[in-house]
Protein backbone atom coordinates (compact mmCIF):
# COMPACT_ATOMS: atom_id res chain seq x y z
CA UNK A 1 0.00 0.00 0.00
CA UNK A 2 2.61 2.38 0.92
CA UNK A 3 4.43 1.83 -2.51
CA UNK A 4 0.86 3.04 -4.22
CA UNK A 5 0.99 5.65 -2.61
CA UNK A 6 4.63 7.07 -2.98
CA UNK A 7 4.79 10.13 -4.82
CA UNK A 8 8.13 10.10 -5.63
CA UNK A 9 7.44 6.33 -7.35
CA UNK A 10 4.40 7.63 -9.19
CA UNK A 11 5.73 10.78 -10.55
CA UNK A 12 8.73 8.54 -12.30
CA UNK A 13 6.16 6.09 -13.34
CA UNK A 14 4.32 8.20 -15.15
CA UNK A 15 7.82 10.27 -16.62
CA UNK A 16 8.44 6.66 -18.10
CA UNK A 17 5.14 6.08 -19.54
CA UNK A 18 5.13 9.41 -21.20
CA UNK A 19 8.59 8.70 -22.32
CA UNK A 20 6.82 5.58 -23.81
CA UNK A 21 4.74 7.50 -25.94
CA UNK A 22 7.19 9.75 -27.21
CA UNK A 23 9.36 6.71 -28.53
CA UNK A 24 7.00 4.78 -29.47
CA UNK A 25 4.22 7.46 -30.38
CA UNK A 26 4.15 6.24 -34.15
CA UNK A 27 3.92 2.17 -33.38
CA UNK A 28 1.14 2.97 -31.32
CA UNK A 29 -0.66 4.90 -34.14
CA UNK A 30 -0.01 2.17 -36.70
CA UNK A 31 -1.55 -0.32 -34.16
CA UNK A 32 -3.98 1.92 -33.09
CA UNK A 33 -4.92 2.47 -36.91
CA UNK A 34 -4.60 -1.73 -37.70
CA UNK A 35 -6.93 -2.30 -35.25
CA UNK A 36 -9.57 -0.30 -36.46
CA UNK A 37 -9.21 -1.61 -39.86
CA UNK A 38 -8.87 -5.04 -38.94
CA UNK A 39 -12.24 -4.66 -37.18
CA UNK A 40 -14.04 -3.94 -40.81
CA UNK A 41 -11.78 -5.90 -42.96
CA UNK A 42 -14.08 -8.49 -44.91
CA UNK A 43 -17.58 -7.00 -43.83
CA UNK A 44 -19.82 -5.98 -46.36
CA UNK A 45 -20.18 -1.85 -44.93
CA UNK A 46 -16.38 -2.38 -44.03
CA UNK A 47 -15.16 1.43 -42.49
CA UNK A 48 -19.31 2.48 -42.65
CA UNK A 49 -19.55 0.37 -39.21
CA UNK A 50 -17.28 2.89 -37.08
CA UNK A 51 -19.93 5.53 -37.97
CA UNK A 52 -23.21 3.20 -38.22
CA UNK A 53 -22.64 1.31 -35.30
CA UNK A 54 -22.55 4.20 -32.71
CA UNK A 55 -25.19 5.85 -35.00
CA UNK A 56 -27.73 2.82 -34.81
CA UNK A 57 -27.09 2.21 -30.89
CA UNK A 58 -27.81 5.99 -30.20
CA UNK A 59 -31.00 5.53 -32.46
CA UNK A 60 -32.11 2.91 -30.80
CA UNK A 61 -31.44 4.42 -27.41
CA UNK A 62 -33.54 7.28 -27.96
CA UNK A 63 -36.40 5.05 -30.01
CA UNK A 64 -36.37 3.08 -26.88
CA UNK A 65 -36.54 6.32 -24.43
CA UNK A 66 -37.81 8.81 -25.89
CA UNK A 67 -40.60 6.69 -28.16
CA UNK A 68 -41.90 3.21 -26.24
CA UNK A 69 -41.16 4.37 -22.44
CA UNK A 70 -41.79 7.97 -23.37
CA UNK A 71 -40.06 9.25 -20.37
CA UNK A 72 -40.21 12.69 -19.95
CA UNK A 73 -37.97 14.94 -18.41
CA UNK A 74 -36.02 18.47 -18.81
CA UNK A 75 -37.08 21.83 -19.89
CA UNK A 76 -36.50 23.01 -16.45
CA UNK A 77 -33.43 24.94 -14.58
CA UNK A 78 -32.04 21.98 -12.99
CA UNK A 79 -32.84 20.07 -15.78
CA UNK A 80 -31.70 21.96 -18.97
CA UNK A 81 -32.31 19.05 -21.63
CA UNK A 82 -34.86 16.53 -22.48
CA UNK A 83 -34.18 12.77 -20.62
CA UNK A 84 -32.70 11.30 -23.91
CA UNK A 85 -29.75 13.68 -23.60
CA UNK A 86 -29.55 12.96 -20.09
CA UNK A 87 -29.35 9.35 -20.84
CA UNK A 88 -27.13 9.67 -23.90
CA UNK A 89 -24.31 11.69 -21.71
CA UNK A 90 -23.73 8.95 -19.04
CA UNK A 91 -24.11 5.99 -21.35
CA UNK A 92 -21.59 7.16 -24.02
CA UNK A 93 -18.41 7.43 -21.95
CA UNK A 94 -19.81 4.11 -20.01
CA UNK A 95 -20.14 1.79 -23.47
CA UNK A 96 -16.52 2.93 -24.28
CA UNK A 97 -15.46 2.43 -20.81
CA UNK A 98 -16.90 -0.88 -20.69
CA UNK A 99 -15.64 -1.87 -24.50
CA UNK A 100 -11.58 -1.05 -23.07
CA UNK A 101 -12.57 -3.20 -19.64
CA UNK A 102 -13.89 -6.04 -22.10
CA UNK A 103 -11.08 -6.20 -24.22
CA UNK A 104 -8.13 -5.49 -22.16
CA UNK A 105 -8.64 -8.79 -19.72
CA UNK A 106 -7.44 -10.71 -23.18
CA UNK A 107 -5.46 -8.61 -24.41
CA UNK A 108 -2.14 -10.11 -24.16
CA UNK A 109 -3.25 -13.76 -24.20
CA UNK A 110 -4.51 -13.14 -27.62
CA UNK A 111 -1.20 -11.62 -28.97
CA UNK A 112 1.00 -14.37 -27.03
CA UNK A 113 2.92 -14.50 -30.29
CA UNK A 114 4.05 -11.29 -29.62
CA UNK A 115 4.42 -10.87 -26.26
CA UNK A 116 6.92 -13.70 -27.05
CA UNK A 117 9.53 -11.55 -28.66
CA UNK A 118 11.72 -10.20 -26.16
CA UNK A 119 12.11 -6.56 -27.81
CA UNK A 120 8.54 -5.89 -28.83
CA UNK A 121 7.60 -3.18 -26.10
CA UNK A 122 4.40 -4.86 -24.71
CA UNK A 123 3.51 -1.90 -22.97
CA UNK A 124 1.70 -0.48 -26.56
CA UNK A 125 -0.88 -3.69 -26.46
CA UNK A 126 -2.75 -2.24 -23.77
CA UNK A 127 -2.33 1.37 -25.18
CA UNK A 128 -3.62 0.96 -28.95
CA UNK A 129 -6.91 -0.74 -27.74
CA UNK A 130 -7.75 1.91 -25.79
CA UNK A 131 -6.78 4.43 -28.27
CA UNK A 132 -8.69 2.73 -30.98
CA UNK A 133 -12.24 2.15 -28.33
CA UNK A 134 -11.24 6.63 -28.16
CA UNK A 135 -12.49 6.86 -32.10
CA UNK A 136 -16.06 5.48 -31.15
CA UNK A 137 -16.42 8.01 -28.52
CA UNK A 138 -15.70 10.72 -30.74
CA UNK A 139 -18.39 9.29 -33.17
CA UNK A 140 -21.46 9.08 -30.40
CA UNK A 141 -20.03 12.42 -28.85
CA UNK A 142 -20.54 13.85 -32.46
CA UNK A 143 -23.75 12.24 -32.34
CA UNK A 144 -24.94 13.65 -29.28
CA UNK A 145 -23.77 16.85 -30.64
CA UNK A 146 -26.55 17.15 -33.40
CA UNK A 147 -29.04 15.47 -31.33
CA UNK A 148 -29.06 18.12 -28.48
CA UNK A 149 -28.47 20.95 -31.46
CA UNK A 150 -31.55 19.26 -33.14
CA UNK A 151 -33.98 19.14 -30.31
CA UNK A 152 -32.95 21.58 -27.84
CA UNK A 153 -31.48 24.36 -30.32
CA UNK A 154 -28.21 24.84 -28.10
CA UNK A 155 -25.29 23.39 -26.57
CA UNK A 156 -23.97 23.97 -23.12
CA UNK A 157 -20.49 25.88 -23.01
CA UNK A 158 -19.45 22.84 -20.79
CA UNK A 159 -18.79 21.08 -24.47
CA UNK A 160 -15.29 22.94 -24.62
CA UNK A 161 -14.11 21.23 -21.76
CA UNK A 162 -14.54 17.33 -23.57
CA UNK A 163 -10.98 17.22 -24.48
CA UNK A 164 -9.74 17.68 -21.17
CA UNK A 165 -12.82 15.31 -19.95
CA UNK A 166 -11.84 12.99 -22.69
CA UNK A 167 -7.88 12.64 -21.86
CA UNK A 168 -8.42 11.72 -18.38
CA UNK A 169 -11.09 9.02 -19.36
CA UNK A 170 -8.11 7.65 -21.49
CA UNK A 171 -5.58 7.96 -18.46
CA UNK A 172 -7.78 5.72 -15.85
CA UNK A 173 -9.28 3.50 -19.02
CA UNK A 174 -5.15 2.82 -19.89
CA UNK A 175 -4.62 2.18 -16.50
CA UNK A 176 -7.24 -0.38 -15.98
CA UNK A 177 -5.77 -1.89 -19.11
CA UNK A 178 -2.65 -2.11 -17.91
CA UNK A 179 -3.86 -4.27 -14.59
CA UNK A 180 -6.36 -6.14 -16.61
CA UNK A 181 -4.37 -6.98 -19.00
CA UNK A 182 -1.39 -8.14 -16.72
CA UNK A 183 -4.04 -10.09 -14.24
CA UNK A 184 -5.32 -11.74 -17.12
CA UNK A 185 -2.50 -13.45 -18.45
CA UNK A 186 -1.76 -14.88 -15.09
CA UNK A 187 -5.62 -15.77 -13.94
CA UNK A 188 -7.63 -16.24 -17.49
CA UNK A 189 -10.84 -16.38 -15.90
CA UNK A 190 -10.44 -12.80 -15.01
CA UNK A 191 -12.38 -12.00 -18.32
CA UNK A 192 -15.56 -14.08 -17.30
CA UNK A 193 -15.41 -11.73 -14.00
CA UNK A 194 -15.14 -8.94 -16.26
CA UNK A 195 -17.91 -9.48 -18.00
CA UNK A 196 -20.32 -10.71 -15.04
CA UNK A 197 -19.20 -7.09 -13.77
CA UNK A 198 -19.92 -5.27 -16.42
CA UNK A 199 -23.46 -6.88 -16.23
CA UNK A 200 -24.13 -5.74 -13.48
CA UNK A 201 -22.42 -2.35 -12.87
CA UNK A 202 -24.60 -0.27 -15.98
CA UNK A 203 -27.39 -0.69 -13.21
CA UNK A 204 -25.39 0.69 -10.29
CA UNK A 205 -24.69 3.82 -12.47
CA UNK A 206 -26.57 7.33 -11.98
CA UNK A 207 -27.65 6.68 -16.07
CA UNK A 208 -30.85 5.54 -16.51
CA UNK A 209 -32.03 7.74 -13.20
CA UNK A 210 -31.22 10.55 -11.04
CA UNK A 211 -29.98 9.42 -7.63
CA UNK A 212 -32.52 11.19 -5.87
CA UNK A 213 -35.29 9.00 -7.61
CA UNK A 214 -33.62 5.85 -5.71
CA UNK A 215 -34.31 4.71 -2.37
CA UNK A 216 -31.52 6.16 0.15
CA UNK A 217 -31.05 2.91 1.64
CA UNK A 218 -29.32 1.99 -1.45
CA UNK A 219 -27.98 5.01 -3.03
CA UNK A 220 -24.66 4.61 -1.45
CA UNK A 221 -23.87 2.40 -3.62
CA UNK A 222 -23.86 4.38 -6.47
CA UNK A 223 -20.86 6.40 -4.61
CA UNK A 224 -19.26 2.88 -3.83
CA UNK A 225 -18.86 2.65 -7.87
CA UNK A 226 -15.61 4.55 -9.26
CA UNK A 227 -17.12 5.24 -12.54
CA UNK A 228 -19.90 7.14 -10.97
CA UNK A 229 -17.84 9.88 -10.81
CA UNK A 230 -16.81 9.76 -14.47
CA UNK A 231 -20.56 9.34 -15.53
CA UNK A 232 -21.66 12.96 -13.57
CA UNK A 233 -18.34 14.05 -14.95
CA UNK A 234 -19.58 13.59 -18.56
CA UNK A 235 -23.50 14.65 -17.30
CA UNK A 236 -21.82 18.29 -16.27
CA UNK A 237 -20.62 18.58 -19.54
CA UNK A 238 -22.78 17.37 -21.97
CA UNK A 239 -25.72 17.40 -20.44
CA UNK A 240 -26.06 20.14 -17.29
CA UNK A 241 -24.07 22.78 -18.57
CA UNK A 242 -22.31 24.03 -15.16
CA UNK A 243 -20.54 22.06 -12.35
CA UNK A 244 -23.32 20.17 -10.98
CA UNK A 245 -21.12 17.77 -9.26
CA UNK A 246 -18.20 19.06 -8.17
CA UNK A 247 -16.76 16.47 -6.04
CA UNK A 248 -17.16 13.74 -8.64
CA UNK A 249 -15.01 16.15 -10.35
CA UNK A 250 -11.87 16.32 -7.31
CA UNK A 251 -12.68 12.47 -7.20
CA UNK A 252 -12.10 11.19 -11.03
CA UNK A 253 -9.39 13.79 -12.30
CA UNK A 254 -7.23 12.39 -9.56
CA UNK A 255 -8.21 8.79 -9.87
CA UNK A 256 -7.67 8.60 -13.25
CA UNK A 257 -4.25 9.92 -12.89
CA UNK A 258 -3.67 7.34 -10.02
CA UNK A 259 -5.28 4.15 -11.95
CA UNK A 260 -2.91 5.27 -14.81
CA UNK A 261 0.15 5.21 -12.93
CA UNK A 262 -0.56 2.34 -10.42
CA UNK A 263 -1.74 -0.12 -13.58
CA UNK A 264 1.16 0.63 -15.34
CA UNK A 265 3.69 0.20 -12.33
CA UNK A 266 1.85 -3.45 -11.72
CA UNK A 267 2.17 -3.96 -15.67
CA UNK A 268 5.84 -3.25 -15.42
CA UNK A 269 6.43 -5.42 -12.35
CA UNK A 270 4.50 -8.87 -13.64
CA UNK A 271 5.36 -8.66 -17.72
CA UNK A 272 8.57 -9.99 -17.24
CA UNK A 273 6.92 -13.53 -16.64
CA UNK A 274 4.43 -13.78 -19.27
CA UNK A 275 6.48 -15.65 -21.58
CA UNK A 276 6.00 -18.39 -18.83
CA UNK A 277 2.70 -18.20 -18.38
CA UNK A 278 1.14 -17.95 -22.17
Amino acid sequence: MYSALNLSSNVQAFIELITLFKRRGRLIYELTRREISERYSGQVFGAFWAIGHPLLITFIYIFIFGFVFRARAGGTLDMPLDYTAYMLSGIIPWLVFQEAMAKSSTVIISQANIVKQVIFPLEVLPIKSVLATIVTEVVFLILLLIYTLATSHFIPWTYVLLPFLILFQTLAMIGVSFLFSCVGAYFRDLKDFVQIFLSVAFFILPILYLPESIPAAVRPVLYLNPLSYMVWCYQDVLYFGHFAHPWAWMVFLPGSVFAFVFGFRIFRKLKTMFGNVL
